[in-house]
C-alpha cells in the first residue's frame, strides 16, 4: 500500500541546458477517464529552447536562459526527446557500492509543483492532502517525468494514501514508465519529510536510485515546495533497519557518520519546454 504522509530541508541548485526542441508524445486517455495535457506547447518552427534556471530552490529565484550551467559549473546539451524512441536502460539497485553508483539526471516540467497544487485546490482548502505519483522514461541516460497520476486516496491533514494501486500500475505499465517519484501537499505544515515520508521514499529509491519526493507547502512563507531524497548509504541504511514502517509517525536513530537522514536533490532539473500528462483517477 502507498503511503504519502508529510514529512525538513534545504534544496540546491537545478540547472538545465537548452539543446535543438522535439516533440512530446501526445495525450492518451485511460479506463475511460479523461487525461489532460499541462506544459509550454512547442512550435514547429521552434529551434531552441528557453530554460528556467532554479537559483535556489525554496526561494526561488527563476531566470530564463538561452543557455545555462549545471550547479557543478559544466555545461552539457540537454534534448527533449521524442519518447517514441525511448527503449529503457538497466539501472543500478540499491545494493550496488556507493562508488559505482552515479545518479542520472531527472527532467521535470517547470509547472508540475503549479499545476500540482491547482488539482489539489480543494483538498487543500479542506485542510487535506493530496497525493500523486511521478513516471518518466529514461532516454540516453536521462529520466524524462511526463507522466503525473493522482491516484483515488484517503487523506488526513497530515497523511494521505493511495488505493487502488492497480490503476496506477497499469498506466506505468501501458507507458513502461520509471516510478521515479512522488508528489505531495503539507496544506498547513512546513515544507519537510516527515518519518512515514522517508519509509516511502525509500521504497521509491530501492527500485529507482534517481527517485525523488516532492512537498508542496503553500502556507510555508520561507519554502513553498522542496525536492529530496534519502541520504545515500547512511539514511539508506537507518531506514532499511527500521522496524517501524506503519502508519504511524516515529522518531529514527542517528546515521552513522552524523549526516542529514535526507537531503535536497542536485540531480533534478526543471525544464520549461517539458510537457507531461495527468491521470486524475479520483
Amino acid at each position: 500500500m502507498y503511503q504519502f504522509v508529510d514529512g525538513r530541508e534545504i534544496l540546491k541548485p537545478l540547472a538545465i541546458q537548452d539543446s535543438k526542441s522535439q516533440k512530446i508524445y501526445a495525450p492518451l486517455s485511460i479506463s475511460e477517464k479523461k487525461d489532460r495535457s499541462c506544459g509550454i506547447a512547442q512550435t514547429e518552427s521552434q529551434s531552441s529552447l528557453r530554460i528556467v534556471i532554479e537559483e535556489r530552490v525554496g526561494w526561488a529565484s527563476c531566470k530564463e536562459l538561452d543557455t545555462a550551467s549545471s550547479c557543478s559549473g559544466h555545461e552539457s546539451p540537454c534534448p527533449v526527446p521524442d519518447q517514441t524512441t525511448t527503449a529503457c536502460k538497466h539501472i543500478k539497485p540499491y545494493n550496488e557500492p556507493e562508488a559505482s553508483r552515479v545518479l542520472q539526471n531527472v527532467h521535470i516540467s517547470a509547472r508540475l509543483m503549479e499545476d500540482f497544487l491547482e488539482l489539489a485546490k480543494d483538498n487543500t482548502e479542506k485542510d487535506l492532502e493530496t497525493c500523486g505519483v511521478l513516471g518518466a522514461f529514461l532516454e540516453q541516460g536521462t529520466f524524462y517525468v511526463t507522466t503525473l497520476i493522482i491516484p483515488k486516496q484517503e487523506s488526513t491533514s497530515n497523511s494521505c494514501q493511495a488505493i487502488n494501486e492497480e490503476e496506477i500500475f497499469a498506466i506505468q505499465n501501458e507507458r513502461s514508465l520509471f516510478p521515479v517519484g512522488w508528489i505531495h501537499t503539507h496544506p498547513s505544515q512546513s515544507c519537510f519529510m516527515s518519518s512515514i515520508d522517508l519509509h516511502t521514499q525509500y521504497s521509491y529509491q530501492v527500485m529507482v536510485p534517481e527517485a525523488f519526493a516532492i512537498v508542496v507547502a503553500p502556507t510555508d512563507n520561507s519554502r513553498s515546495y522542496g525536492i529530496f531524497r534519502v541520504s545515500d548509504p547512511s539514511g539508506m541504511s537507518v531506514l532499511k533497519e527500521c522496524e517501524e514502517k506503519g502508519s504511524q509517525f516515529h522518531s529514527h536513530k542517528e546515521t552513522v557518520n552524523g549526516s542529514p537522514i535526507y537531503e535536497h536533490c542536485t540531480h533534478v532539473y526543471k525544464n520549461s519546454n517539458l510537457r507531461f500528462e495527468i491521470f486524475d483517477l479520483r
